[in-house]
């Protein structure tokens, strides 16, 4: 093998590393950001949506001289608003 053909060959393989490590990470996307975006607007909703509906049937059951649907909307948003705190540590750690 002549000096040329070993260059090629270590070209061929840089590349072939600096595929691998463009397919391994893919860095930051639009559409990724939307996803994270749209997966915390769910992880708040859902519970608060889920507090207001049982808050409702709770002071149809059981009145207090509270509001349960007040009370258990607040409680939906800080359950939610955690887990979307633990999900963007989970996903947002490895950056």
């Amino acid at each position: 093998m002549t000096g040329k053909e070993d260059r090629s060959a270590e070209d061929i393989g840089r590349r072939a590393e600096r595929m691998k490590a463009a397919r391994d990470n893919p860095g930051p996307s639009p559409l990724r950001g939307i996803g994270t975006f749209g997966m915390i607007g769910w992880s708040i909703a859902v519970p608060t949506v889920g507090g207001a509906f049982l808050g409702l049937w709770l002071d149809r059951v059981a009145p207090q001289d509270f509001s349960w649907t007040i009370a258990l909307i607040l409680g939906g948003v800080a359950l939610g608003s955690l887990i979307a705190w633990a999900w963007v540590g989970k996903e947002g750690g490895g950056e």
